[in-house]
């Protein structure tokens, strides 16, 4: 059975879309039956283009990606989430919509690349680096054997991993 990730983040313009293309691509990778979505609280209605460059960088299929209002998920034929996952500090303090079928909840903040300052080249590595943050967690996440826990192990072995 497919374990559903949602991964949120304020405006679904970047950390959030790089969480859900590289939990994506590693699972098809690994094998694992494993599929990541992501939305925002406030969607701005693009993906920052930096976000696309290094995923696509990476060997990330960016085709159909695009901001979403995390609205998508709740109604009755949306997908099932395991997992919910947020990225930024803001969404993590918001209130979030009832999930239905009460997902494991755990916090990964990254910082926001798009607030780096400086040129273009100080944007691209701010974004790589994050990317390559990310991809660490998400592929210690694909290493657990999700299928055989339960929702309080995977809860707690989550929280372990926000502070690695």
């Amino acid at each position: 059975m497919t374990t559903n990730v949602l991964i949120l983040c304020t405006h679904n313009s970047a950390r959030s879309v790089l969480s859900e293309g590289m939990l994506n691509h590693l699972a098809k990778q690994f094998g694992r039956d494993v599929h990541a979505y992501s939305a925002g609280s406030s969607p701005s209605g693009r993906i920052n283009p930096f976000a696309i460059e290094a995923l696509e960088n990476a060997g990330v299929d960016v085709g159909g990606f695009r901001s979403k209002n995390w609205d998508e998920f709740v109604g009755e034929n949306a997908p099932h989430m395991r997992v919910v996952i947020t990225v930024c500090d803001n969404a993590a303090e918001e209130e979030c919509p009832y999930w239905p079928g009460s997902p494991v909840k755990v916090h990964w903040g990254y910082p926001d690349p798009s607030n780096t300052e400086g040129g273009d080249e100080k944007k691209r590595q701010a974004f790589e680096l994050t990317r390559q943050a990310i991809a660490y967690r998400m592929l210690q996440l694909l290493l657990l054997p999700i299928d055989d826990m339960n929702n309080a192990e995977l809860q707690e072995t989550l929280q372990r991993l926000a502070g690695s």
